[in-house]
C-alpha cells in the first residue's frame, strides 16, 4: 500500500501537469515567434486565453444535443485523470497501481471520440470534414502508438508506467537499442497527437490545414477554454511520457526533499528543451498534404517495428 506522503506526491505530480501545461504551450509559441524574427506574445498568454474565455458567454447552436454540451468537460476529466498516472519527479505513482499505460491511452482515445461526436453533432460542414480527418488521423496514430508501448513493455517487462520509469532509470538506450527506434517513433506519434507540424497548424483556422481545430470550431466561452486546457494537458502527458520513459535521467526513486527537488528542476529543464525543440522544427517544415500523412506515421511504424526486430536478436 503508498504511504500518505506518496499519496501527496501522486497528487501534486497530477497538480503540476495540469497547472503547467498552458505553460509549455506558451514557451514554444514563444520559440516559433523568436525563430521567424517575431517577438511574439508572453509565454503567459495561454493562461491569459484561458481566463478571458471562462469570463465570456457561450454561444451554443440550436442544432446540438447534450453530446455537443457536455464533451469538453468529458474531454477535461478524461485527460485531466489521465494526468494522475503519470510519474513527474517521483519514479512512482501511487495511482499507477489501477490503471497503466494502456489506460491513459483509452482515455485519450475517449477524449477523443466525445470531440469527433461533437464536431458531428452541430451539422457544420466544417466540424464534418474534421471529424472525418481527425477519425482517420487515430486509425493510424493509434496503432502505432500501441505498437510502440508493444516496444517498451518487451523491454521492461510490463506495461505499467511507474514499473516502466523505475527500471529505465536503471538502464540506458545504449544496452537496449530497440528503444532507440521505439523513441523516433514515439516523437512522430507525438507531433500526431497533438497536431503539431507537418500534421496540422493550429495557429491557423484555414479549411485546408484543420483538422483538430474544425471538429471544436463552433465551441466559444467556457467550453472552449476546457478544451484549449485538455489539449494542453495531453500534449505535457505525452512529452513526459517520452522523457521519462527514455531519458529518466535524474527522476527521484525515494521520497526525499532534496532528490524530489533535484527531480522536478530535472524534469522541467528536460520537456523545455524538448518543447523549444519541436516549436523549432515546426518553424523549419511545412504542413504536408493530407493524403502525405499516412506516409510519415507508416515511417513510426515501421521503427517501432525494427526495434521489435532488434529486441529478438
Amino acid at each position: 500500500m503508498p504511504s500518505l506522503a506518496e499519496i501527496v506526491i501522486g497528487i501534486v505530480q497530477s497538480l503540476f501537469i495540469i497547472s503547467f501545461s498552458p505553460l509549455m504551450v506558451g514557451i514554444m509559441n514563444k520559440t516559433k515567434a523568436r525563430t521567424q524574427k517575431r517577438i511574439g506574445s508572453s509565454v503567459f498568454q495561454p493562461y491569459y486565453d484561458i481566463i478571458k474565455l471562462v469570463r465570456k458567454d457561450e454561444v451554443v447552436s440550436d442544432q446540438s444535443s447534450w453530446i455537443f454540451r457536455s464533451s469538453p468537460w468529458i474531454n477535461f476529466v478524461a485527460i485531466g485523470t489521465a494526468a494522475f498516472f503519470i510519474p513527474i519527479f517521483l519514479s512512482y505513482s501511487p495511482f499507477g497501481l489501477v490503471g497503466d499505460i494502456l489506460l491513459v491511452i483509452g482515455l485519450f482515445a475517449l477524449a477523443r471520440f466525445f470531440t469527433m461526436l461533437a464536431g458531428l453533432d452541430v451539422s457544420s460542414s466544417f466540424g464534418g470534414f474534421g471529424s472525418s480527418r481527425e477519425m482517420m488521423m487515430s486509425m493510424l496514430l493509434e496503432p502505432a502508438l500501441f505498437l510502440t508501448i508493444f516496444v517498451v513493455s518487451l523491454t521492461y517487462g510490463g506495461s505499467n508506467i511507474s514499473g516502466i520509469v523505475t527500471t529505465s532509470a536503471d538502464s540506458s538506450l545504449i544496452s537496449h537499442p530497440q528503444l532507440i527506434f521505439a523513441m523516433i517513433a514515439m516523437f512522430v506519434i507525438i507531433l500526431g497527437e497533438t497536431g503539431r507540424l507537418p500534421f496540422g497548424n493550429s495557429a491557423t483556422h484555414l479549411e485546408l490545414t484543420m483538422i483538430h481545430e474544425a471538429t471544436v470550431l463552433e465551441y466559444s466561452g467556457k467550453s472552449l477554454a476546457l478544451i484549449e486546457w485538455s489539449s494542453a494537458i495531453k500534449q505535457l502527458i505525452l512529452l513526459s511520457l517520452i522523457i521519462n520513459i527514455f531519458v529518466p535521467w535524474g527522476i527521484s526513486s525515494s521520497v526525499s526533499v532534496p532528490l524530489l527537488t533535484t527531480g522536478l528542476l530535472l524534469f522541467i529543464v528536460k520537456v523545455s528543451l524538448l518543447a523549444v525543440s519541436i516549436a523549432f522544427l515546426e518553424s523549419r517544415v511545412a504542413r504536408w498534404r493530407l493524403f502525405r500523412l499516412p506516409d510519415l506515421i507508416a515511417m513510426a511504424i515501421a521503427s517501432s517495428m525494427i526495434g521489435v526486430v532488434f529486441y529478438y536478436l
